[in-house]
Formats: structure tokens, sequence, C-alpha cells
């Protein structure tokens, strides 16, 4: 049974391998999956800490009586909601 994963590159013929490799692919792939996770929850970290500071700016802003939004904000939440948003993602839509 040949099997290929094109998202991590790798291509084997399952039948042929031994336990003992088998095993060692499967802590291989385990291995990449618990780096890329802990980038991931970096990244959100980060996200997080970029948001908390844009709220703590609007407060700042709110408490001297500022405009919190310009008028081409305005202008583009009126496009965003004025599109069809069934099936397409936060990205394409910011």
């Amino acid at each position: 049974m040949e099997k290929e994963s094109k998202d991590v590159g790798i291509s084997f013929d399952l039948a042929s391998k031994s336990d003992k490799e088998l095993k060692k692919v499967l802590e291989d792939l385990c291995t990449e999956e618990e780096q890329v996770s802990y980038r991931r929850r970096i990244i959100h970290g980060k996200i997080d800490i970029l948001r908390a500071e844009m709220v703590e700016r609007l407060k700042e802003k709110h408490s001297r009586g500022e405009k919190l939004f310009s008028n081409d904000d305005i202008k583009k939440l009126g496009e965003i909601l004025a599109r069809e948003t069934t099936g397409v993602s936060r990205k394409k839509i910011d």
C-alpha cells in the first residue's frame, strides 16, 4: 500500500517498512507536530498582545473624546457588510 503525504513531503511504502521504521516515522512526525503547535501558540500569543494594545489605544482615544473610527474605516465597514460573505474566510474580507 503506497501512501504519500504532500503536506509533509514524505513518500513511503508502508508495507515495506518494519515496525521499528514505522515507529521512527511516527515519532518524527509527532515531534514536528509539537514544534508546529508550539509556534502556533506563540503566534496566537502575539496576536492577543497586539489586540490588547489596540483596545487600550481605543480606550485612551475615547477617554480624550477623539473619534475612534475614521471616515475611511466606516466606508470600509460598509463595503464589508455589503459583500456576500457566505463561505468567505475572514482573511479574504479583511
